[in-house]
């Protein structure tokens, strides 16, 4: 059934009028208008603290973006998802990463079936794997323990797992050391075996389908790495490789032992699954008590999510002012910038995260957009960042919303560099709300010739996420926040945020050139010229080596 178009609704004609008187206003004027802003647009679930404050809005706009959340249906469309309706309706699946993190004694249907009771069931076979390595009862092929885990996958396969290492690598095993592989560029390989021994060495491979192209080409370059060490044993395969995959018999054909095989489903999406066994050397690394306290804490956001009014809803507020900024205010970026160090691939996971699920061009039924849909998302961690690339969302022609991510208490107190952390912080959101006017440039005694240049003309937006320490828990909560604020946005769009089409037709291409660059006789090309000149440049340069 055909929904009304987007910008026929009511509250999208109403907020793009308001939007007109907006953009005249400056935060410097709100905040003058109400004392109390600053406490008044803020909002707290789950631990974790929203001031969104500094964002170019009034009473009004969350008014209307509440009223346009009720007339896209928002509250129906969580709770589908919640069912385990088939809300991917291009490939006919349940979206339900939240059962991946749902109490053992809850109950969620697919098709007839409690999934809840399944996802337990991998959870403790994770478990009891991730003990055995960890505790060293685990051997490889010659009785040793195993030292080294290396994750080989890609996309969801290899961003979740990494940022979750390196998020909580203050919880790991520091006895182990972990690798992470994930492009098809040889030197990703080499570089992350280069210094490590294959006896003392595991494998997880990571595809669904076991026929990913990177991800098999990377394992069977680990499965001869391996081999050459052991002179073609085929047994040690099966002490050195487990997988994470669905198809048993690819997976035995490989070497590796079917038991050794962690299972997942259709209705996982890959970058929604870092806490499915896709995070097995997750839970290798900092134990199965925190890998259950990351779930606890992502599924205390979903419950968050699921029960909160939209007044007080973190995740539909990020959501909800993310269309705000992008649909009304022409925003085309988000910068996500944790003050924490530990959080250095946030920003990078937050990317697959976001833009492959609401980088879409057609509506849930196939019908063309015509109004901007998925935000380029991209960050870095603070203060790194201040010296590069905040000088262009201070004072460059763009409007870049940010979100600054920032703890109360460091992993690692190490005298005053958390509070000067926590200013930088709290400055930088100041900052670009606020800027810096001619006449207080004038008043400094800057001379006439650099005013110009030393003006911030702020009114540029920014949120600000607290939280009161990065433990596992408080991982998972900001994980599940921003799914569900990409589902409120796709929601609103109404678009498929679940499925990635885009991705496949490069991967259909690449196949067909393949064969036609390690050809020994020359191809008959039928590709474009430039495509064509390309592969006989390419085969030329071979030749010459």
């Amino acid at each position: 059934m055909k929904t009304k178009p987007l910008t026929t609704l009511p509250a999208w004609k109403a907020l793009t009028r308001h939007s007109q008187t907006i953009k005249r206003r400056h935060l410097r004027e709100l905040f003058a208008q109400d004392k109390r802003r600053g406490e008044r647009f803020t909002a707290e679930g789950a631990g974790l603290f929203l001031d969104y404050s500094k964002n170019r809005i009034s009473a009004e706009t969350v008014r209307l973006l509440r009223q346009l959340a009720k007339e896209t249906d928002l509250r129906n469309k969580v709770a589908a998802m919640f069912r385990g309706e088939k809300i991917n309706v291009t490939e006919n699946r349940a979206v339900l990463h939240v059962a991946l993190r749902a109490p053992r004694n809850a109950v969620i249907r697919v098709d007839g079936k409690n999934v809840v009771r399944e996802v337990h069931a991998v959870l403790n076979k994770m478990a009891s794997f991730a003990n055995r390595v960890r505790s060293g009862k685990w051997k490889g092929h010659t009785g040793r323990r195993i030292r080294n885990v290396i994750n080989i996958g890609i996309g969801g396969s290899d961003l979740g797992p990494v940022m979750a290492y390196e998020a909580l690598r203050h919880y790991s095993d520091r006895s182990l050391t972990f690798r992470f592989i994930s492009n098809v560029d040889g030197a990703d390989f080499v570089e992350a075996t280069r210094d490590l021994d294959p006896a003392e060495t595991l494998f997880i491979i990571s595809s669904k389908t076991f026929t990913t192209l990177e991800t098999m080409t990377n394992a069977h370059s680990a499965r001869a790495w391996l081999l050459r060490a052991f002179r073609g044993d085929a047994k040690a395969v099966a002490r050195h490789f487990v997988a994470v995959s669905t198809n048993a018999e690819k997976v035995a054909e490989f070497g590796i032992d079917r038991a050794n095989m962690f299972g997942f489903w259709d209705w996982v999406g890959g970058r929604y699954s870092m806490n499915s066994a896709i995070g097995l050397s997750t839970m290798i690394a900092i134990g199965p008590a925190h890998f259950r306290a990351l779930l606890a804490g992502a599924h205390e956001m979903d419950e968050h999510f699921r029960t909160a009014p939209l007044e007080k809803n973190l995740p539909a507020l990020l959501g909800l002012l993310t269309v705000w900024n992008t649909n009304f205010l022409g925003a085309e970026t988000v910068a996500v910038l944790p003050y924490e160090n530990y959080l250095k691939r946030f920003p990078a996971y937050l990317q697959q995260l976001t833009m492959e699920s609401n980088g879409k061009h057609v509506t849930r039924d196939g019908q063309p957009v015509n109004y901007a849909t998925g935000p380029i998302f991209w960050g870095e961690p603070g203060t790194n960042g201040q010296h590069s690339f905040y000088q262009l969302i201070h004072q460059g022609t763009r409007l870049i919303p940010c979100d600054f991510i920032a703890f109360a208490h460091p992993l690692t107190p190490l005298g005053r560099h958390h509070d000067l952390l926590l200013a930088n912080v709290f400055a930088q959101a100041e900052a670009l709300a606020f800027g810096k006017t001619v006449t207080e440039v004038k008043a400094e005694g800057v001379p006439a010739a650099l005013v110009p240049h030393k003006v911030f003309s702020g009114n540029r937006p920014s949120n600000i996420i607290l939280a009161d320490k990065l433990t596992p828990t408080a991982l998972g909560k900001l994980v599940a926040l921003y799914e569900h604020s990409v589902f409120v946005q796709g929601a609103v769009w109404n678009i498929d945020s679940f499925d990635q089409w885009g991705v496949e037709l490069g991967k259909v291409l690449a196949q067909r050139i393949v064969p036609e660059l390690e050809s020994r006789s020359a191809p008959k090309l039928k590709h474009d010229s430039s495509t064509n000149h390309l592969i006989y440049r390419y085969r030329s340069m071979k030749r010459k080596r």
